[in-house]
């Protein structure tokens, strides 16, 4: 039944939780401003950003990122900004004596009001990221941070962009073109700085420039522009957008409708179920679960997309659930993060809507085995977050009950959760 969608969950079962696309990233102090600049490189639309108030043990944030919940940029109130950019160091051949057991930089964002803050839990953990990530504040300072170490500012300005290696050399001048712009050049503005995004983004069916960000420090304030349009931007007051609360927005409906935007999304294999859920926005989230299940059930066939789209709207609900719990972090769990193993309840109607989802997408002879066995293993965990330990058992202990029929993901997982129950 759900053999199309094969593919696509091995690849987000194996994918590194802080492995972003060739971005160009950059920041700049002179004249007084502080800024940085990027643009967000990747094949997936359908951009969230959720804003995050601070808390008794958290700054507030503005996050960007995926659908996959992921902190790809982040700028929280006390103008602490970080971006990652692909690279490509090995983390299995380098010696990480002491990493951090979740995701280092979201600590960083979270307890740091600047740089040299951040540098105090950098220099007692190891980062356990393949990727590159520049980190700046609004006093002015910015560092490189990859896992052979910290990368220190040297000028007025730094660039965090990588290009892949072909043959030895370096596939792209995007580093350079930033570079050359910004030594040849005193000005530091935001039209200055677009001018640069625009010269750097880039544009492609494998990899196109899903948004581009100015961050004004010293402000606290984020200009947004989206899909490589450097005419309108989406303004952001830091503060001000915090004091309204938590919440999850989709970054294209802060902008006029796009032909070239709405095509690319829509030929997205996301698309179905980014609909779904933004019908959920609409009529609610139970109302569409209703729906949509009714809607299967009167099917005189199976309709494989529909199936797909329903299993990643299920674990969709599960991530936003966890964003909102965790004050804006990421589902661990799903990235299989030690911290994510921790067993904790989470109050959340959304749960009971993916428990509903998933339960329908179950095969009693399944065509594809690991596929039904990652779906009881998922409905093991959502059980078991929603407070029903007994059940998630159950579900747990039939997802690895066979290895050979289960992804090795799913069997570690798990492994790991049920010795936790037990303790």
């Amino acid at each position: 039944m759900l053999k199309p969608f094969i593919l696509l969950l091995i690849s987000l079962l194996s994918i590194d939780p802080f492995e972003i696309k060739a971005c160009t990233i950059f920041s700049c102090f002179r004249n007084g401003e502080v800024f940085v600049a990027a643009n967000e490189d990747d094949n997936t639309p359908f951009t969230r950003i959720w804003y995050n108030p601070s808390t008794d043990e958290r700054y507030g944030s503005i996050c960007f990122g995926g659908p996959d919940m992921q902190v790809a940029a982040a700028m929280n109130e006390h103008g602490l900004f970080f971006d990652f950019a692909a690279a490509s160091y090995d983390i299995s051949k380098l010696k990480l004596d002491n990493p951090f057991q979740g995701f280092l930089m979201w600590e960083v964002l979270g307890k740091c009001k600047n740089v040299a803050e951040a540098r105090a839990i950098l220099n007692k953990y190891d980062y356990n990221s393949a990727s590159q990530v520049l980190l700046a504040d609004k006093e002015g300072n910015s560092i490189l941070v990859n896992p052979k170490g910290i990368v220190e500012k040297e000028g007025d300005f730094q660039v965090n962009a990588n290009c892949n290696m072909i043959n030895g050399t370096l596939s792209c001048r995007r580093p350079e073109i930033v570079n050359e712009a910004l030594l040849y050049s005193k000005e530091n503005s935001v039209e200055f700085l677009k001018g640069i995004l625009d010269k750097t983004h880039q544009e492609g069916a494998k990899l196109t420039t899903l948004y581009s960000t100015i961050c004004d420090l010293k402000r606290g304030i984020i200009y947004v522009y989206l899909y490589h349009d450097y005419t309108t931007a989406y303004k952001i007051d830091v503060k001000a957008e915090l004091k309204k609360g938590y919440r999850i927005e989709n970054l294209a409906d802060h902008f006029q409708p796009s032909f070239a935007y709405e095509e690319f999304s829509r030929n997205h294999n996301l698309y179905l179920k980014e609909s779904i859920i933004n019908e959920m926005t609409k009529n609610g989230v139970d109302a569409t679960v209703d729906k949509y299940l009714l809607d299967r059930k009167n099917m005189s066939t199976v309709n494989p997309k529909l199936d797909e789209a329903l299993l990643e709207v299920g674990l969709q609900l599960i991530k936003d659930s966890w964003n909102k719990y965790s004050h804006g972090g990421m589902w661990d769990y799903w990235f299989s993060i030690p911290k994510g193993y921790e067993i904790q309840i989470v109050q959340d109607l959304r749960l009971g809507a993916a428990k509903r989802l998933l339960n329908a997408l179950i095969q009693e002879q399944p065509t594809n085995p690991k596929l039904n066995n990652f779906i009881l293993e998922m409905l093991g965990y959502t059980n078991l977050i929603d407070g029903h330990p007994i059940i998630a058992e159950q579900y747990y202990l039939k997802a690895i009950a066979n290895p050979e029929l289960a992804y090795p993901v799913t069997m570690n997982r798990g492994k790991e959760m049920l010795s936790r129950m037990k303790k």
